[in-house]
């Protein structure tokens, strides 16, 4: 059985923000990074193919190795969840990336797919005391300036990922089996936009 637990158009976001600068600034969400580097920069910005023409979006271009900024729903979610989310990587030189994080525990320990544009893949990785570990991928084209979907199930210690409606690959881990938070994640120079967040409950 299934039950939708949250769904975020993000029009409160996009309509109430238009720079965030604390946690204060956005209600629900608090943004947060993992790694050094300058804090993300979560902005509304105009999209017409965003939910009421709006789109969230992270504008920090600070090109930092091992820097990932986070947009972290409060709100705990269960743990055998399935996580939906439009994104739309806009630009990045040294990446061009953004993904879903879940299972959050805190800044450094989570589970995150994500897809770059730059290398033309679909990821899944476990970050532990702030390291990250590719867990698996599949080669797959992401189009810049273009709305995917971005999709990951989580039930007990299988994970199973999918991308613009098609089923890539599914991972086993046990690291984290707890319920944790849910966050839009990027990387580095990476400026991507998110819109829809949904979250549903496994039974």
């Amino acid at each position: 059985m299934r039950r939708l637990i949250a769904r975020t158009a993000l029009v409160l976001l996009v309509t109430a923000v238009v720079a965030v600068a604390g946690p204060e600034a956005l209600p629900g969400f608090e943004p947060m990074q993992t790694g050094p580097g300058a804090p993300g920069r979560w902005d509304s910005v105009a999209d017409d193919g965003g939910t009421a023409g709006r789109a969230v979006e992270q504008s920090s271009d600070d090109p930092t190795d091992g820097r990932f900024p986070l947009l972290i729903r409060m709100a705990t979610a269960p743990a055998n969840v399935t996580v939906r989310v439009r994104i739309k990587p806009m630009a990045g030189s040294v990446d061009r990336a953004g993904g879903i994080a879940l299972r959050l525990l805190d800044r450094d320990n989570y589970y995150v797919v994500r897809a770059n544009a730059l290398e033309g893949n679909v990821r899944f990785y476990k970050v532990v005391a702030g390291r990250r570990m590719q867990l698996t991928g599949a080669d797959v084209p992401v189009a810049s300036g273009v709305w995917h979907d971005l999709a990951v199930t989580a039930q007990d210690d299988r994970f199973t990922v999918s991308f613009d409606g098609r089923e890539l690959f599914a991972a086993t881990d046990a690291t984290i089996g707890t319920p944790g938070k849910i966050a839009f994640w990027t990387k580095a120079d990476s400026v991507t936009r998110f819109d829809r967040l949904d979250v549903e409950e496994l039974r």
